[in-house]
């Protein structure tokens, strides 16, 4: 063996080592460094593959189980290179939701697999085959498709097998079976708490059970799993789990009426989830949309929603919303209508299209918007298909938003004694959920039922009520709940009444948490620190804390940023780096190829989404380029500092690691760097940082 070739040996070995240890950013360096040194052997590029996602590099995930695939092709190990293929079309699936390409992967994995028994590879690829059909609306062509997960699963992969359960439960729920669903979700989730999954999939089933229960409303329970998968991802969640979680946090926040926090959440969710999702981006955007509506900020709302649109997501109802509260009525309810006879059909996992819980929430917002357009037939129709919906899954939610849109009807129609009898219902079934939004949002209606039915004084208490809830959910600031004393974990959550200490004395900063006291050596990195955990929440550009940190005077506007000229700014190189310009063109050629298969067969739904899907790629590769095709270039201030920013922060958490383990893994899980760099420490958990 070559000098180069042992090297490159130990580097894998050591990579091992670290992720064995969760070290996953270790592990990648290590593992390309090594691949740089000479190719990786095939056996080696499923690992790059998995701690590439663990680490934020899906593009190099994504490639490196690319490279498996042809690597076990060569090698004439047919199984493992479908396997390998499975594993693109997954993270295909589930981080980008681009539907030609994961066909195309999908499509060679079959071809291995057909003279096969039945092998991990077989249930994996059942997973994903349910997961493509879903998303794309075919329902009864999922069904047989999760039962096949299951059955390969249980003998062969029992992660396979667990999520092809859940997804089992969620079509059924899907197709209005909902104590089966429900029940079949329970069995899956007993699989997850249990223990025996890896981290991916044990984080899959918990995002599915979330995304099962909010979409059937079933908002207590879902609170419930989102709890359990907050605690679980707080030491084990990889790749995009961990914004995924936040963006169900952010949900339920703002159910709750706590929007500052959720709109916290969901910002921080958007900067963790940008290195993996490209369409799906505008899940936590458009979350980030209806938060802002909530609060009256109804210029952040269109701002965020229209962000999601541009991500290729669908922003309604939020946006017809917004326009109704911009006074354009008759904007709202066209964009409306078109959402609902042509819905656009986004594949979302969140959100799956074709189905009646996904048209639940645009025929609530049709009801308010019709009748403010003066079209009472149209709420009319629009309330009898809601009340429809609301009586098949039976959800105390959309029985409460079914109640409230009938109200509004009846109230339009003259009949104010029906209508405060449907108004009255929706408020208390909004209580039951504990939506104070929402709860008011009906108060208000109530109140003007009341009114025309000539009981001022009935109303003028309504009114009342609705607004003080309202003034408060749009005006208070986040609330950090009291931890109870005597029944805290060992992890985070300690007593309110304790403090902690990060002051700087000359050339050492004198660090106590827990009570724990060390003395760590000055560092630039201490310093930007110091800044975060003084202020737990906010978020600082990293042009702020080096401004800060040099002593200038005046602290630089980032959201001016854009406008500055060139020449102040710098050039920091490619806006979209040459790996993942690569991988946009390697999808453009899958879907073009996805496109003709579907045009051949007479398949007009699925050329229609391979055009979208080509154009959205297209778009994102025409923003990375300027005229004549040559590279767009990203100003140079911002990237500069976020680099050395992250690097110096990085450094200074190691050393305090050394010295204060505890310290260092509260750090590390707290402390949010990148463009905006964040303290933000588990609001159920608070601490008090004194200099």
């Amino acid at each position: 063996m070559s000098d180069d070739a042992g090297a490159g040996l130990g580097l894998v070995e050591r990579a091992h080592e670290m992720a064995a240890l969760r070290a996953w950013r270790q592990a990648f360096e290590l593992l390309m460094e090594a691949d740089a040194d000479g190719p990786l052997a095939a056996t080696d590029l499923p690992m790059l593959g998995e701690v590439a996602y663990a680490a934020g590099q899906l593009e190099m995930a994504i490639e490196a189980w690319a490279r498996a695939h042809t690597a076990f092709m060569q090698a004439g190990d047919q199984v493992a290179a479908a396997g390998a293929a499975v594993r693109v079309a997954m993270h295909l699936l589930f981080d980008t939701a681009l539907m030609a390409p994961v066909r195309g992967w999908l499509a060679r994995a079959e071809r291995l697999l057909e003279a096969q028994g039945e092998t991990p590879a077989q249930a994996w690829f059942a997973v994903v085959r349910t997961y493509e059909r879903m998303l794309t609306g075919d329902l009864p062509g999922a069904r047989p498709w999760a039962r096949r997960a299951i059955e390969v699963g249980l003998r062969c992969d029992p992660a396979a097998g667990a999520i092809g359960q859940v997804a089992e439960a969620r079509l059924r729920i899907l197709d209005g079976d909902v104590q089966q669903g429900l029940a079949l979700l329970d069995q899956a989730g007993v699989a997850t708490v249990s223990g025996d999954l890896d981290p991916f999939s044990t984080g899959v089933v918990y995002c599915e059970l979330v995304c099962a229960l909010q979409g059937l409303a079933h908002y207590d329970v879902a609170e419930e799993w989102t709890e359990a998968m907050e605690r679980w991802s707080e030491t084990n969640a990889i790749g995009s789990l961990h914004g995924r979680c936040r963006v169900h946090r952010a949900e339920i926040l703002r159910l709750r009426g706590s929007c500052n926090e959720a709109e916290r959440q969901a910002l921080v969710a958007c900067q963790e989830l940008r290195p993996y999702l490209r369409r799906e981006l505008g899940w936590p955007l458009n979350e980030l949309g209806r938060i802002r509506l909530h609060k009256g900020d109804i210029a952040g709302a269109e701002a965020a929603l229209l962000a999601a649109h541009r991500a290729g997501w669908d922003p309604q109802p939020g946006l017809a919303l917004v326009r109704l509260a911009q006074g354009d009525a008759a904007t709202a309810a066209a964009s409306i209508r078109d959402a609902l006879e042509r819905p656009l059909g986004v594949p979302s996992k969140e959100r799956p299209p074709n189905t009646h819980l996904q048209r639940a929430p645009l025929l609530a917002a049709q009801v308010e918007i019709e009748l403010a357009a003066g079209e009472i037939g149209r709420a009319r129709s629009a309330a009898d298909e809601l009340e429809f919906i609301a009586a098949r899954f039976q959800s105390k939610a959309l029985l409460a938003s079914a109640a409230l849109a009938r109200g509004r009807v009846r109230l339009a129609d003259g009949d104010a004694a029906g209508a405060e009898q449907s108004l009255s219902e929706a408020v208390r079934r909004w209580n039951e959920v504990g939506a104070p939004y929402e709860a008011a949002v009906a108060r208000m209606a109530l109140a003007e039922a009341h009114r025309a039915s000539g009981s001022e004084h009935r109303a003028a208490l309504e009114r009342q009520a609705a607004r003080t809830i309202l003034e408060g959910i749009q005006a208070a600031p986040s609330v950090v709940p009291p931890v109870d004393v005597e029944h805290h974990d060992a992890g985070d959550e300690r007593p309110v009444a304790s403090f902690d200490v990060f002051r700087r004395e000359g050339d050492y900063w004198s660090v106590s948490f827990d009570g724990h006291t060390v003395r760590v050596r000055d560092l630039k990195g201490m310093r930007y620190l110091a800044r975060l955990l003084a202020d737990p929440g906010r978020e600082y550009h990293v042009l702020d804390l080096v401004a800060a940190e040099t002593g200038s005077d005046a602290q630089v506007d980032s959201s001016r940023a854009a406008g500055l000229p060139r020449a102040a700014l710098g050039d920091a190189g490619e806006s979209l780096d040459a790996q993942a310009k690569d991988a946009y063109r390697r999808r453009l050629t899958e879907i073009e190829d996805d496109l003709e298969q579907a045009r051949a067969i007479g398949d007009a739904e699925r050329a229609a989404q391979a055009d979208a899907e080509r154009d959205f790629l297209v778009q994102e590769l025409g923003r990375a380029f300027g005229l004549g095709g040559r590279d767009r270039r990203a100003a140079s201030a911002s990237e500069r500092a976020r680099a050395a920013v992250t690097r110096a922060v990085r450094q200074a958490m190691t050393r305090i690691a050394e010295h204060h383990p505890q310290l260092g893994q509260h750090l590390s899980r707290t402390i949010r760097t990148g463009t905006y760099c964040a303290y933000v420490p588990d609001p159920r958990a608070p601490t008090d940082w004194r200099s």
